[in-house]
């Protein structure tokens, strides 16, 4: 599990795709390894990926973590799109005692949502997301959703989509502050939000 508050950004080094698996060799500083162990997950772009292989870069502040990432999650993700150079979101597990800044996210990625619309401003950023149909009714104005794998607060919502207003110490943090029309964002919807639905759906639905 995961608190949706990313710790750093993580850069995409080697990302070969062989025999249906992606191996994923990222970039980060090292003392996001600190106590880290093998099979440990990492949240990466929200999704939730097992570490493979991790050291320290000799003579360096830097150090590699190996993923291994299937078609199926390829699919349902950003992470294939990903190319050397690209930037990643990057948060460690949640352990007792992790002061829970954002809301509890599983890693399990929904669905992807486009940017259609940025608009910059002196103090923030809009950004304006297109969703796919069957996961907008999950998406509600002042809500939680990861993006991305960062816990964000939805803004306005319509048919086609939402806005998010991000601030500067978001978009500074996050690989949100490179984001651009046409990207493809990784959304995790609240699972609560995800459950009362679901649960009322299936109840009313019983009731003819």
């Amino acid at each position: 599990m995961f608190t949706g508050i990313v710790q750093t950004q993580a850069l995409v080094v080697s990302n070969n795709h062989e025999h249906g698996v992606l191996r994923l060799v990222l970039s980060i500083p090292v003392q996001f390894i600190d106590k880290l162990e093998l099979g440990a997950s990492i949240a990466i772009n929200g999704c939730c990926l097992t570490a493979v292989k991790f050291y320290s870069l000799d003579n360096s502040s830097l150090a590699h973590v190996y993923f291994d990432v299937i078609d199926e999650t390829l699919n349902l993700t950003n992470l294939g799109k990903l190319k050397i150079g690209s930037t990643v979101n990057y948060e460690r597990s949640m352990t007792f005692g992790t002061e829970l800044g954002g809301h509890i996210v599983s890693g399990h990625i929904h669905c992807t949502a486009n940017i259609s619309n940025i608009i910059h401003s002196q103090d923030n950023c809009k950004m304006y997301l297109t969703l796919p149909k069957k996961w907008q009714k999950y998406v509600l104005y002042k809500g939680f959703v990861a993006i991305n794998g960062a816990s964000l607060t939805v803004g306005e919502t319509d048919e086609d989509g939402f806005w998010l207003h991000l601030i500067p110490e978001t978009l500074s943090i996050t690989n949100l502050g490179n984001a651009k029309s046409g990207d493809v964002i990784n959304i995790e919807v609240d699972q609560q939000t995800f459950t009362i639905i679901n649960t009322v759906e299936n109840y009313l639905a019983n009731q003819h």
